[in-house]
């Protein structure tokens, strides 16, 4: 219902949110005024096809039959896309497109917006919002990605506008390709990616070559900053732009020209904001977010801000209840799909790592960068193509890629699940007791390919907190190997590793849940650390800076403790160099400021942590594989770099590293991660890529999907679970018998085995009524 509140609206913008907000607040209102400005002409507009997910439509379908019938009628449908790259074709079916040329779409919208009574204020700048918004009830500024009206409240809306690396333009094909089309060109000067699709139908009859007559297709052409300086891009027009774009991807475009519409190259804007509304006035569309056009869906999610818009006013009374309505509805979807823009967006950017990756890899990588197409998704939409990169990637028939060995040295491990090292502080003087024997025995059962204990210790001042695990000690040694003696013999086939570090400047605190990161409030420690920084200052201790006797000290107390884990029967063993802790402490420029051998550039930060990975090395049996984990991002300025993290990865490679454990994080207080699902794996992608070395990935993986989809995709070689493990013991298993796999990659223990199937529920398969009765029938 419309409500006294919102009589007279103004709409900032004549793109399609503005204009779709427009025509559905007056059809919810018809005695309402509401009013456009456009400062362009009707015909005007920048770039050409635009994408709408079944989603948007169904939402359109509900909210404005009219309109959804004249998109239906215009839209351009297929459901393929192919990748190409190095003259192969790989195509992937079932994916469900919808386009439309974006003059049509406005035309559509004016169109409604008229028969309405919405009036529209063409080659008219607006008013300032808040000159509008003392004679307007609400106004919507849905003024693009420079909002002025976001500029101009700032300090209200609070934005944050992110600009990123690559280069794109905006062009366009006077042909219909037949399949969303993504083709890489490897050049003299770097790569370059074509992403197109059909916009336009041809016409009955049409004539190959006539503008107009063939249908025509969006074109977008991307690169990195380097390579468009490098090929000359950034001083020609943009006719010459077109014409160089088109020379590049003759074979895609069949030798045929791209035309332009005002396009220029351009650098994407992540934008987002603190609040999306002030007072009467309230943002939309563009202005408020965007995510990367190459998951299509800037008018997308344009479109249903206006949906969700219209409809929070209509439900709400109050105008402020409605805004806040608005904005509590849309913002986890927004900020959903930009996690998933982000993603692809990143995997643009890194297009280069991965060229020579195998061609249905490649394609298998691309279609699933965003996270939002996975593998079991991939399954059902394109079985066969599906299938094809898991024979590529190594599948038994039947065997889902989480379910295949990796060998690592003398070691094979059965599949590629890790239960991932978490701190239990629960050990009594380092001693691993009852509870360490059930936790790792339950989880080995549970049917990972490989358990790892917590950070074990190796020195009483090496200890997080009292209730930290160790192995400085014979005694700690002897409950190690009661636990590794009940995996192999209870679990045959499950590995268990052991992870060995010190806690440098972040030991001497509390249990987790006493106080994270807190002082204990008596029988403190001193710690050491690379340099003297305290870890939180003011409340954790400074540490004492390590001279040469202390190093030496550390380094033996490491090879004491990878001797003992060595008789203790571990059959693999992490060096734990992340996480702030003192190895980490020694890679990280934001808590090395020495100024001897150890500290300055790269090669000095290093220099500790590889006396102490070769010292370990040398006295660990040669069998037996050897990880290294490390912080790929301290997420603070002035931190670890992408060229640092990689560094460090080809360091320990070289010293022989077997796989590379790749986290992020926890090493500064003041850091700020980007939190979201498999937030670290970018990080173990680049490192796997770039090194061609084993990566273990971490970091808020939670499905066996996601599993599947990071292996298939080489971004990872195994996958470490923490709070999944501790939510499920046998997640693993459990994921087998999802996915009906029974083979050796996930053997249920004898025991266990009458539970290998999920148990029945109630009965769901009632009989259907046979005979629905109209209801003006009943009631004769």
């Amino acid at each position: 219902m419309a409500t006294s509140d919102t009589r007279r609206i103004a709409v900032i913008g004549g793109g399609p949110g503005g204009l779709y907000a427009a025509a559905l607040l007056k059809r919810l209102g018809p005695g309402r005024e509401v009013t456009v400005w456009e400062r362009n002409a009707p015909d005007d507009t920048f770039g050409f096809g635009v994408v709408l997910s079944d989603e948007t439509l169904g939402g359109i379908e509900h909210a404005d039959p009219v309109v959804y019938r004249a998109l239906s009628d215009a839209f351009v449908r297929w459901d393929t896309i192919d990748v190409v790259h190095r003259g192969a074709v790989q195509t992937s079916g079932g994916h469900g497109f919808a386009a439309l040329g974006r003059r049509t779409l406005l035309r559509i919208l004016h169109e409604r917006c008229a028969s309405l009574g919405v009036r529209i204020h063409f080659r008219s700048p607006a008013p300032p919002a808040a000159e509008l918004a003392a004679h307007h009830d609400l106004v919507i500024a849905a003024d693009g990605v420079h909002s002025a009206t976001r500029a101009a409240h700032a300090l209200h809306f609070r934005p944050t506008v992110t600009t990123h690396r690559n280069r794109y333009i905006w062009l366009a094909a006077d042909f219909a390709f037949d399949a969303f089309r993504f083709e890489i060109a490897e050049t003299e000067y770097g790569v370059m990616q074509l992403h197109a699709y059909p916009f336009s139908r041809p016409s009955p009859g049409h004539r190959p070559g006539v503008p107009g007559e063939s249908g025509a297709s969006t074109v977008i052409v991307e690169m990195r900053e380097e390579v468009w300086r490098a090929a000359g891009l950034d001083t020609c027009d943009t006719a010459e732009s077109a014409a160089r774009c088109a020379k590049v991807f003759a074979d895609a475009l069949g030798g045929r020209p791209l035309r332009s519409n005002h396009s220029s190259w351009l650098t994407f804007a992540t934008v987002s904001n603190a609040r999306w509304s002030h007072g009467s006035t309230v943002l939309l569309g563009d202005a408020a977010h965007t995510a990367h056009f190459s998951i299509g869906s800037g008018t997308k999610l344009a479109v249903e801000d206006a949906l969700a818009l219209a409809a929070c006013v209509d439900e709400h009374p109050a105008l402020p209840d409605a805004l806040a309505a608005y904005e509590e509805e849309r913002r986890p979807v927004v900020q959903s799909t930009q996690r998933a823009a982000a993603a692809s967006l990143r995997w643009f950017e890194e297009l280069p790592q991965y060229v020579d990756q195998p061609p249905r890899r490649f394609a298998f990588n691309l279609l699933t960068r965003s996270r939002r197409v996975t593998h079991d998704n991939l399954r059902l939409r394109d079985p066969g193509f599906t299938g094809a990169v898991e024979e590529e990637f190594g599948c038994a028939p039947g065997t889902p890629p989480m379910f295949t060995p990796l060998r690592l040295r003398g070691l094979e491990l059965r599949n590629r699940v890790v239960v991932s090292p978490m701190d239990m502080y629960s050990a009594t003087d380092g001693v691993p007791g009852d509870f360490h024997l059930v936790h790792l025995g339950a989880r080995a059962l549970g049917g990972a390919g490989l358990i790892m204990t917590e950070m074990t210790c190796t020195s009483p001042q090496g200890r997080i907190t009292p209730g930290c695990a160790g192995l400085w000690t014979d005694e700690q040694a002897d409950a190690w190997a009661r636990i590794t003696r009940f995996v192999h013999d209870s679990a045959p086939g499950t590995a268990i590793g052991v992870q060995l570090g010190h806690s440098g400047r972040k030991g001497s605190t509390r249990l987790m849940w006493d106080g994270i990161d807190q002082p204990l409030e008596e029988g403190n420690w001193p710690v050491s650390a690379a340099s003297p920084l305290p870890y939180a200052p003011g409340v954790n201790q400074v540490p004492k800076a390590l001279d040469a006797g202390g190093l030496a000290l550390i380094r033996e107390e490491f090879t004491e403790a990878a001797r003992r884990a060595a008789h203790s029967g571990f059959d693999l063993l992490e060096l734990h160099c992340a996480h702030g802790y003192l190895l980490s402490g020694f890679l990280s420029p934001l808590t090395n400021r020495r100024t001897d051998a150890y500290g300055g550039t790269l090669a000095n930060r290093l220099r500790f942590p590889l006396e102490v990975f070769d010292a370990v090395r040398a006295v660990w049996p040669a069998d037996r594989p050897m990880t290294v984990r490390i912080s790929a991002t301290d997420w603070a300025e002035g931190g670890t770099s992408d060229e640092d993290a990689v560094a460090v990865a080809r360091a320990f490679a070289d010293h022989g590293a077997d796989a590379i454990d790749v986290s992020t994080g926890q090493v500064v207080p003041e850091e700020r991660p980007e939190y979201g699902r498999s937030y670290q794996t970018p990080y173990a992608d680049r490192i796997r890529n770039a090194l061609d070395v084993p990566v273990i990935t971490v970091g808020a993986i939670s499905s066996w999907d996601d599993v599947n989809s990071l292996l298939l995709a080489g971004r990872a070689d195994l996958c470490a679970l923490a709070r999944p493990h501790l939510y499920d013991p046998h997640w693993t298993l459990h994921a087998a018998a999802e996915q009906g796999y029974t083979g050796p990659g996930a053997t249920w223990p004898l025991p266990y085995r009458a539970g290998s199937r999920t148990p029945p529920t109630g009965r769901t398969d009632a009989p259907k009524p046979r005979l629905t009765l109209d209801r003006a029938a009943t009631q004769v």
